[in-house]
Formats: structure tokens, sequence, C-alpha cells
């Protein structure tokens, strides 16, 4: 049986890591949108080609040419059984579509994971959150062990404080996403967010697909309620 999920949570939910290991698991591929944008940039067919204009314009890539880019990857051979969606659908127009790309293939979508997480956890999550060369993630609020971490007051007085943090065994310097380091920008994400889930979990939970797990747990135990909630399809 071909295994098609939808990913949702808010920032800070953990979507990333635990689909990461929906993949290994389950031996289906990650697709996130905007990974999927990204990799336009590289081709030189006329779908990329749409989309690298209109990204070069500044408008938003549209629901029919953002359905173009999910079908043409669900076509590749490591999507044959199924696919991990990430940021997709956004809206319910790409709800209906994609149920219908694959009702013509003999297939649906088996489960929406919903990741639950209070908003003020949320919000710290991504606020506080670092990571390393190689992917690490650790967090002022919830993960500092082995990290300094330190407030740096701008000298002008003009900006508000930054986060900087270094792994205290080697000295190196951790990132720290542009994104993040803005609170009203992960506040407008939240607020998208919360715009657009409302309607997909009301449009999704009518076929009963809509499985809700707690994210507010350690990363083991959200991983155990996915795993149990997809092997019971």
């Amino acid at each position: 049986m071909s295994l098609y999920v939808i990913l949702m949570g808010v920032q800070g939910a953990g979507k990333g890591l635990q689909a990461k290991l929906i993949e290994e698991h389950f031996g289906i591929p990650q697709v996130s949108t905007g990974d999927l944008f990204r990799a336009m940039r590289a081709r030189s067919d006329d779908l990329a080609r749409k989309v690298q204009d209109i990204m070069a314009s500044g408008k938003l890539v549209d629901d029919e040419t953002t359905n173009a880019i999910v079908v043409d990857r669900l076509t590749q051979a490591d999507a044959r059984n199924g696919v991990i969606l990430d940021g997709y659908p956004r809206n319910q127009a790409q709800a209906a579509f994609l149920e219908s790309h694959l009702a013509e293939k003999g297939a649906r979508v088996n489960a929406v994971l919903l990741l639950e997480l209070d908003l003020y956890t949320a919000f710290k999550r991504a606020f506080g959150r670092v990571t390393d060369a190689d992917g690490g993630s650790y967090n002022y609020y919830y993960n500092a062990d082995g990290v300094d971490f330190a407030w740096t007051n701008d000298d002008s007085d003009c900006f508000p404080p930054r986060l900087e943090a270094s792994l205290r065994a080697d000295g190196s310097m951790l990132r720290r996403r542009p994104d993040d380091a803005s609170a009203d920008a992960i506040i407008q994400r939240i607020d998208t967010y919360l715009d657009t889930t409302r309607a997909l979990i009301s449009h999704f939970e009518s076929g009963g697909r809509v499985q809700k797990i707690n994210a507010d747990q350690r990363i083991e135990a959200v991983w155990t309620d996915i795993r149990q909630a997809l092997e019971s399809l």
C-alpha cells in the first residue's frame, strides 16, 4: 500500500525532525514545497523557468504552478510508494487538487498528522533555537547543555540585543536563522499557520484522517506516537 502523509504543525513543533524519522522508518521521501521551489533554480525546463520568473518578480507562486511542481515530484521513482508532504497543501483548493490527483492513481491521503503545540511554547522554540554545522539543534530555553549563550547589546542602541551561542567543547559558533531572531516574523508565521490550518483540518477531519499528536513531549515520545498512528493504518 502506498503511504501519503501530510505533516502539519506550528513552527517549533518538530516537523522537520519527525519527517526524517518517518522517511527512514517507512522508506518514503519528505516533500517540502520550500525545497521544491529552491530546486527549481537549478533546472532549465519550462516549469522551472516559469517558477524562476514568478520568484524573480517577487510574487507568490500560484496554486496551479504549485500543484504542477508537486505532481512533478510525485512522478519521481523514490516517491512511487508515497511521500510525506510538508508545507503542502496550503489551502483547500490545493487539498482538493491533491486528492483528485491521487484518486486518479488509485491512491489517497492516508493520514494528516497534526503536531499540536501551544503557541507560547512554539514561540520560545523558534526564538531560542540555534544549530551547529552538522544540523544539530539547541535551544536557549530548552536544550542548552554544552552551549554558552549570551545576549549581546547593540553598541548604537538602535537594535535589540542579539543572541549568540557557541559550543563549549570547541568554541565553534552556532547559527541562528535570521527570521527566528525577529519576534514579529515568528508571530507572522504563527498567524499564517493558524489562518491556513483551520480550514484544512476541517477539510480532512470529515474523512477521519486527522491524527492529533502531542508535540510537547520528548522527541522519542512524539516519534513513538507517530509511528504507532501510521502503523495502525
